[in-house]
């Protein structure tokens, strides 16, 4: 989105017989201090994983060419999370569906186990530099319960139904078990322990809602064969779940956590479970109103609020690692309603860069551990660009949101101190959103001879709004008296905006080679100007700068 232009109006005062006509300018100041001297925590590269339902777009062209992306967004270990990677098929995909040839059985029942899809689409993340996230699910045809209504070969363009076959309980636990021990124990043998114990085991997705069709007490016990079979073959394998819709999801939450560590295993016949990890899922709640678009992210903080809470209310888990295994601004990436028209524009990349550092407020106030908030986005294959998905890139051009990942990973080191005059806090989101005033404040980092200061301006309506004057002021820098070397990186309507090119373009399609690679060189993260040579004077230097409604930049700081 544009910012308004400065426009000029008359302020008529008559003062001493005289009219006096004042001018003034389409913005409002803000001071961002930033205490280089205070640090408040670890940054924990909580953004570092992403997901999605279609696992066989990892190994076409699109998907290959984004997930290398994503391997070098520098900084920490990315992951990835993909639904689908038990569902039975050829590799037949559709929207939010993907298929594998993980499981059948022959005419006497015996399981048949081929892993021709699955180690593709594992070697190719692998080959970019990410790891999996390995999701347990969905059942396979020869073990579901309901094979009568199983999806083969849904329409490439249209959504594949989520409550189909793959969605109910296996007929027979014993083999669901070792199914997931085979697959451990394939995955030890083709890339050795070392490496497979890197990865995420988690089992299903969202078994609160559709996607299963059993109770509580069949998840759980799902839960317990798919997390023995996966220990059996890699007694140190980091598992977990439950991947709750909704936040806590109900009681879903607190029951599976209550069974974990006081419940009767269903395989052993002990007490407890194995839970090395426990993850929920957090989404926003845009509308459509007045004629645009006014995103929901209070509903976001309020599921990772509510979900917090349980968790922290078990002492034996207050401290095992979170991760939000799917955290956006809403529900649905392959939907496309009036609601979803933030996505190719700044209002995406400004949310996001808004939403990530106040949940580690979130998870101080209750004193639990996040260790990662998983961005459900990445591509669709066979689409035009700019084409309305939640994703990161479209037609292998990059979105906004992409470079708002691209600032966090050339951020490091430890947090430190941040106080604005325009900034809201995660609570005061969480009980109203940003509906009055905008959000204007700054998330920094500091990594020995490196401060880096990533600053948003957010509001939650899609509609234009005045500037922030900003005058962002450092102190307390490690030395006293220096020269730096200052380069700010922006998003906004002029960089780092292959939407907005396309825009100004006049939307052609399809494209020409040349347009193509326009597009491409302009999805790209953008120096706003030249870095330039700064001088600290007692440990302190104030950056000035005008930043647009949507807009976000990121300033890193570099001394020898």
């Amino acid at each position: 989105m544009k910012s308004l232009a400065i426009f000029w109006f008359a302020w008529i005062l008559f003062s001493g017989g005289n009219w006096i006509f004042a001018a003034e300018t389409n913005s409002f100041p803000v001071t961002i201090q930033v205490h280089a001297d205070k640090p408040v925590g670890e940054l924990t590269p909580i953004w570092r994983f992403f997901g999605a339902d279609e696992p066989n777009y990892a190994y076409m062209k699109d998907g290959e060419k984004l997930l290398a992306e994503l391997g070098q967004l520098g900084g920490a270990q990315v992951y990835f999370r993909a639904h689908h990677l038990l569902t039975s098929g050829d590799g037949a995909y559709s929207l939010k569906f993907g298929s594998t040839s993980a499981y059948k059985e022959d005419a006497n029942g015996n399981p048949i186990y081929d892993w021709t899809i699955n180690d593709k689409i594992f070697d190719t993340y692998l080959a970019r530099g990410i790891k999996p996230y390995v999701q347990i699910g969905f059942m396979p045809e020869a073990l579901t319960t309901h094979s009568e209504n199983y999806p083969r070969h849904p329409p490439v363009n249209e959504r594949a139904p989520v409550e189909g076959g793959q969605s109910y309980p296996p007929k027979d636990y014993a083999k669901w078990g070792e199914l997931s021990y085979q697959w451990t124990k394939h995955c030890v043998e083709k890339y050795g322990r070392a490496e497979v114990e890197q990865w995420y085991w988690e089992v299903w997705n969202e078994p609160n809602i559709g996607y299963w069709h059993g109770s509580h007490e069949d998840y759980f016990k799902l839960y317990d064969y798919a997390v023995d079979g996966v220990r059996r073959a890699l007694p140190t394998a980091r598992v977990g779940g439950p991947e709750t819709a909704g936040g806590a999801g109900g009681n879903f939450l607190r029951e599976f956590l209550q069974h974990c560590a006081h419940g009767t295993n269903f395989v052993s016949g002990q007490i407890g479970s194995p839970l090395d990890f426990i993850s929920f899922h957090a989404k926003g709640s845009p509308v459509f109103t007045n004629d645009h678009v006014r995103m929901g992210m209070a509903n976001q903080f309020r599921d990772m609020n509510g979900a917090f809470a349980v968790i922290a209310s078990f002492p034996e888990y207050k401290r095992t690692p979170i991760v939000i295994g799917e955290s956006d601004p809403e529900g649905c990436a392959a939907c496309r309603e009036p609601r979803d028209a933030y996505r190719n524009g700044t209002m995406y990349s400004s949310y996001t860069a808004a939403s990530f550092p106040r949940e580690f407020e979130l998870a101080e106030k209750h004193g639990v551990n996040l260790e990662g908030a998983l961005t459900w986005a990445f591509e669709f294959e066979d689409q035009p660009p700019f084409a309305g998905f939640r994703q990161l890139a479209g037609d292998g051009i990059d979105l906004p949101v992409l470079n708002v990942f691209r600032m966090f990973g050339k951020m490091s080191g430890e947090r430190v101190a941040v106080e604005s005059s325009a900034g809201l806090d995660a609570q005061t989101i969480l009980k109203s959103g940003v509906r009055g005033n905008p959000d204007v404040s700054a998330l920094a980092s500091l990594d020995k001879n490196k401060l880096a200061v990533l600053v948003w301006h957010y509001h939650d309506d899609d509609v234009s709004g005045p500037d922030a004057d900003v005058n962002l002021a450092l102190d307390n820098l490690p030395f006293a008296n220096d020269k730096v070397k200052v380069t700010q990186y922006r998003i906004d309507a002029d960089h780092s905006n292959s939407y907005e090119t396309w825009l100004k373009m006049g939307s052609p399609f399809p494209l020409s080679d040349q347009q193509y690679s326009e597009l491409e060189k302009a999805g790209q993260l953008a120096e706003f100007e030249p870095p330039k040579k700064m001088r600290v004077k007692d440990g302190k230097l104030d950056l000035q700068f005008s930043l647009p409604r949507q807009a976000v930049s990121l300033f890193v700081i570099k001394w020898d």
